[in-house]
């Protein structure tokens, strides 16, 4: 069997990136099961709830939903059990200390294949507020009819 090779994406949180400021993202890799990875690989996990906290001085991802695998039989996960994200000493010292500030935390923000190994994509993020969700949405609803109206000028 060849090897996979590329970035194949699996599920992303676009909630995450609705409600969040992200500040810096970090890529780590998952402790997962057997039946987790041939359950991913299928295309099947929702990060809707997802978010990220630290047990132990170990960060964990709870909250993400990979539904069990269809052919696994007793030896199947839990959907939504806690997940250990690897990630570099160093890398989880510079989280913890941002996190431990008010009003930082950490949410996943995609989940992916590179190079036949799961990733998932964190950030650290500060909540936004309702005018500044508001804000957004009218900046980008501005992008979009500027660029509509180039469009139109150019088909003319």
């Amino acid at each position: 069997m060849p090897k996979e090779s590329g970035r194949k994406v699996v599920a992303t949180n676009r909630k995450a990136r609705h409600d969040y400021l992200v500040l810096d993202t970090y890529e780590a890799g998952i402790a997962l099961m057997g039946t987790e990875v041939k359950s991913l690989r299928e295309g099947h996990a929702s990060m809707v709830d997802g978010f990220c906290t630290f047990y132990n001085d170990e960060l964990w991802m709870e909250g993400i939903h990979i539904p069990e695998y269809n052919q696994g039989s007793w030896t199947n996960h839990s959907a939504r059990r806690r997940r250990k994200l690897l990630l570099h000493r160093e890398e989880l010292n510079k989280i913890s200390v941002k996190i431990r500030e008010s009003g930082f935390t950490v949410v996943p923000l995609q989940l992916y294949f590179l190079d036949g190994r799961a990733k998932v994509e964190i950030a650290i993020a500060r909540g936004k507020r309702e005018y500044d969700k508001r804000q957004t949405l009218r900046e980008q609803q501005d992008n979009r009819e500027a660029l509509r109206e180039v469009r139109e000028r150019n088909r003319r």
